[in-house]
Formats: C-alpha cells, sequence, structure tokens
C-alpha cells in the first residue's frame, strides 16, 4: 500500500486526455462551449426577468434551470479548461472538496428542477382549468425550495462522507474534476459507508425525479391521446417537446455514470459520460427551450426591439 497522507493539500486532475496533440483544440473546443453556456443561460434568465408576460410556473422553474446550468457549468469549465493550458493541474485539496459540494448540488437541483417541470405541464395538460390555482406562486416557491433542499441535502452527504477517507499519497484524480468515484479510488480507508451513500442516494436522485417525470408523461400521453383535433394534439405535444429532450440528454448520462457498477464502467467512457451532464446538457437547454418556445422568440424579438429603439433615441 502507497504511504498514507490523512492531510493531502492538493490533489492532480489528469484533465480528459492525456494526448498533447489534442490539448489545445479541445481548450478551443470547451471554450466555446462554456461561452455558449454562459450567454445562453443568462440571456433566458435576463428574457425571463424582463418580460411579464412570461412571469408564470413554467418559466419560473425554466428561469432557476438556466441558473442552475450556468452555475453548474462555471463549477466544473474553467478549471477544465486550465488543465488543457497547464503542464501541471493541480487543485487544493478544500477547492476539491467545494467544487465536490458544488457539483453535487447542482446535479441534484438540476434532477428534481426537471421533475418540478414535468409536474407543471401535467397540471398545465390535463388538469387546465385549476392550473392557476394548483400552482400558485406559493405551491411553486415550495417546490423550488423543495428543489434546492435535495441539492443541499445531498452535497452535504457527499461532501462529509468524503472529508472523512484518508487518501493514499498517489493524489492523482483519474479525471477532469473532482467527481466522487475518482476520488474513492484514492482512499486508503474503507470506502464502504461512501459507496452505499452513492448507490442509495443516486437511487432517490436519479429515481425519484425520473418515476415522476414517466408517471407525469403518462398522463399527459393519456390525456393528449383524447384530444380530438389534430391541432390540439399537436400543441399539446409541442408545449412537452423540449423538455422530454433535455430530460433525455440529463437523465440518461448520470443514470450511466451513477448507476452502473464501477468495474462495468471504465473512467475514460465516465469521463465521456460527465461531459453530457456537466458541459453539454447546460450548453443544450437554453438553445432546446428557446428555438422551440414561440414565448421566447417573441419575447426576444420584443427585447432586441426595445433595446434597439433606445439605441437609436440615444443617438438622436
Amino acid at each position: 500500500m502507497v504511504g498514507e497522507n490523512s492531510s493531502v493539500a492538493e490533489f492532480i486532475l489528469a484533465g480528459l486526455t492525456d494526448q498533447p496533440g489534442l490539448q489545445l483544440p479541445l481548450f478551443f473546443l470547451f471554450l466555446g462551449f462554456y461561452v455558449v453556456t454562459v450567454v445562453g443561460n443568462l440571456g433566458l434568465i435576463t428574457l425571463i426577468g424582463l418580460n411579464s408576460h412570461l412571469h408564470t410556473p413554467m418559466y419560473f422553474f425554466l428561469y432557476n434551470l438556466s441558473f442552475i446550468d450556468f452555475f453548474y457549468s462555471t463549477v466544473i469549465t474553467p478549471k477544465m479548461l486550465m488543465g488543457f493550458v497547464s503542464k501541471k493541474n493541480t487543485i487544493s485539496y478544500t477547492g476539491c472538496m467545494t467544487q465536490l459540494f458544488f457539483f453535487v448540488f447542482c446535479g441534484v437541483s438540476e434532477c428534481f428542477i426537471l421533475s418540478a417541470m414535468a409536474y407543471d405541464r401535467y397540471v398545465a395538460i390535463c388538469h387546465p382549468l385549476v392550473y392557476t390555482a394548483t400552482m400558485s406562486p406559493l405551491i411553486c416557491l415550495c417546490l423550488l425550495l423543495d428543489v434546492y433542499g435535495m441539492g443541499f441535502l445531498g452535497a452535504i452527504a457527499h461532501t462529509v462522507c468524503m472529508v472523512r477517507l484518508t487518501f493514499c499519497a498517489d493524489h492523482l484524480v483519474d479525471h477532469y474534476m473532482c467527481d466522487v468515484l475518482p476520488l474513492l479510488e484514492l482512499s486508503c480507508s474503507s470506502t464502504q459507508v461512501n459507496v452505499l451513500v452513492v448507490f442509495v442516494l443516486s437511487g432517490i436522485n436519479i429515481g425519484v425525479p425520473a418515476v415522476t417525470i414517466f408517471i407525469s408523461y403518462a398522463l399527459i400521453l393519456s390525456s393528449i391521446l383524447h384530444i380530438r383535433s389534430t391541432e390540439g394534439r399537436f400543441k399539446a405535444f409541442s408545449t412537452c417537446g423540449s423538455h422530454i429532450i433535455a430530460v433525455s440528454l440529463f437523465f440518461g448520462s448520470a443514470a450511466f455514470m451513477y448507476l452502473k457498477p464501477s468495474s462495468l464502467l471504465p473512467m475514460r467512457q465516465g469521463k465521456v459520460s460527465s461531459l453530457f451532464y456537466t458541459t453539454v446538457v447546460p450548453m443544450l437547454n437554453p438553445l432546446i427551450y428557446s428555438l422551440r418556445n414561440r414565448d421566447v422568440q417573441a419575447a426576444l424579438k420584443r427585447t432586441l426591439s426595445r433595446m434597439w429603439f433606445y439605441w437609436r433615441k440615444g443617438e438622436s
């Protein structure tokens, strides 16, 4: 066994790849991804905030999804970009545990915000007459507190379990970030409790939202099939299409990473899977919800027209 170090000062992040020829192209690729993510999510947050007709439950949850995606990407991507241009990408022990906490917080929060959005669509399509009363501001606020509360509890559980471990002197993390499973591989002490926590919390944080989403859309589908007009069916499907795409991308990649035994998932594949829910999905979400949403497109046109008007007025 490698000599133990109970007070590791820093970790070394192996990064996405060890091939020198790929470092610079990957840097510019993921820098572009990050710019699109920041502009897209902050743009959607601004757009929803400035347009009062978007102050509805659906856009309230979309506003918070964009905030989570922006924060999620910011926790991970800048450090990953540093790894592409630095010879030795180190992160302090405190920095690593902090990144782990916010990584789990954002991941779990996204799971539950997507389930809240599915419930919102269920009420809107299956019970439109009581939608306003059911999705009142108080109910929406309570759902949002549950979302962030589950994220906080998951982050606390994983972080507390991680800091109790003793790490070996070889502190090379075979990943581009401080994720749970790669850190467990460096432990010199027993990780049975940590592994149990990973499977239990992953089952809850992925399973419960996934079941909620599945039941919501099963009921939505049943309701849509009872709509006689083709136009009515299309309109109902179109309001859910964007959400189904976002859910499939996020939950598919997260389940592939955390609900399979680590022995069946090589870390190389784990890195690729992680890229989807930490980098690709936060970038695609604002594009998915804006390109397929007429209300957002109309709000964007009005906002740009307003900005153009004020700019022309200022010039004159």
